[in-house]
């Protein structure tokens, strides 16, 4: 297969249509045999976002005989981020508003400037505002004659994208990579130890940025242990709220650090840009006449720390779910593939202590908590919730 696509994993249907599309796309000068909206779907960690990103560098592509070639300019700039016509909308808070889409729809209406065609790539198309998606539906419905959209969510579901705009989008669906491919990547790409790769790969749900962070990261790995300590917290009334209020108070603190660097940065660089430090005439006064983009710009890094904070806390929650599921199965006999396969002695533990019942109350107890933090419910009364939810199932 072409170069960029050696970037996914796992997924070799999906890259032969993309491959067949980008070459389709050339067959007309006037762009007609192209569909110019797609909308890639796929758990987690599957690529949506890699997918639609190699998709752009084929289209974009000069190598005629093999589209995402992976070494003319146009595929390196565009893997890079640095590619003129090819545009990412990468939502750092909460939601994508209707007045940054207005934005991108502006520019997505130009020609394109040295490419074959001007492409936007949405990541998180899911958290498109209803008015930011119908801005995309309308220049969508009538799109530009060279501009294609590449929108990523989790799937189909009306919660995750409208279905006006779906029925708009050709669709292209990522499954879950298999243990063994990420593994592979991990081993040939990162260089990572064969023992530590196929760890990483077995307990990171399918996800490959996820298996890598755990096979480099230590503090991946922490969390990870913190999260899965939670289920043992909760047998003991003394150690069941903690436990639960330490998850959170954890969460907070990495997307502190995380942010805090960044966000100092941008701060003084648009100061700067404002005429902070500057000493002639009038500079001051254009400085106190800024106060209002500050204030803007605070009001976007608190919104990226909160989501930071809540992926966080979700990634840590969906690990918990996974090992009640995990007792769930081994409770029910089922011969199923555990989430953790290190820890299937504690599994075991879990299901010795209660009835498949209590297990299964248990992960939906982890799943409303989920919901509730993605309704913007307090991260301390959410989890505490949780917690006694859980505690109370092996009462």
């Amino acid at each position: 297969m072409p170069g960029v696509f050696d970037r996914l994993v796992g997924q070799r249907d999906v890259e032969t249509d993309l491959v067949s599309a980008a070459v389709a796309a050339r067959t007309g000068d006037s762009g007609s045999a192209m569909t110019h909206s797609w909308l890639f779907t796929g758990p987690p960690g599957s690529g949506r976002s890699v997918a639609a990103l190699c998709f752009a560098a084929a289209l974009q592509c000069t190598d005629d005989a093999a589209p995402g070639c992976g070494r003319c300019h146009a595929c390196t700039t565009t893997m890079a981020g640095t590619h003129g016509d090819v545009r990412r909308v990468v939502p750092e808070g909460l939601t994508i508003s209707v007045k940054a889409m207005r934005a991108i729809v502006q520019v997505a209406a130009r020609r394109p400037s040295t490419g074959r065609w001007q492409i936007v790539v949405i990541e998180d198309a899911d958290r498109l505002t209803e008015g930011a998606a119908n801005a995309l539906l309308k220049v969508v419905e009538e799109p530009p004659q060279r501009t294609v959209f590449l929108l990523c969510a989790p799937s189909v579901d009306p919660e995750d994208i409208s279905v006006t705009l779906r029925s708009r989008c050709r669709h292209v669906g990522l499954i879950t990579p298999s243990v063994d491919s990420i593994a592979q990547v991990l081993r040939d790409v990162d260089g990572i130890p064969a023992d530590a790769a196929q760890w990483a790969a077995s307990v990171s749900g399918g996800h490959v940025g996820r298996a890598r962070r755990l096979a480099t990261d230590p503090v991946a790995r922490d969390n990870r242990t913190r999260a899965l300590d939670v289920a043992g917290a909760v047998l003991r009334p003394s150690t069941t709220y903690t436990a639960a209020d330490e998850l959170g108070k954890s969460a907070e603190v990495e997307a502190k650090e995380i942010s805090a660097d960044r966000d100092e940065r941008e701060t003084e660089e648009l100061k700067t840009a404002l005429g902070a430090g500057g000493t002639g005439k009038g500079a001051a006064g254009a400085l106190r006449g800024s106060a209002g983009v500050l204030k803007e710009l605070e009001r976007t890094q608190k919104s990226r720390k909160t989501r930071t904070e809540r992926d966080i806390m979700d990634r840590a929650l969906i690990d918990l779910a996974g090992l009640y599921r995990d007792a769930l199965a081994h409770s029910m006999g089922a011969a199923a593939t555990p989430n953790h396969p290190d820890m299937a002695d504690r599994a075991r533990d879990l299901a010795s202590r209660t009835r498949a019942e209590g297990l299964l109350d248990c992960i939906e107890a982890i799943l409303e908590c989920r919901e509730a933090l993605a309704q913007n419910v307090k991260p301390r009364f959410a989890l505490a919730a949780m917690a006694a939810r859980l505690s109370a199932a092996f009462r």
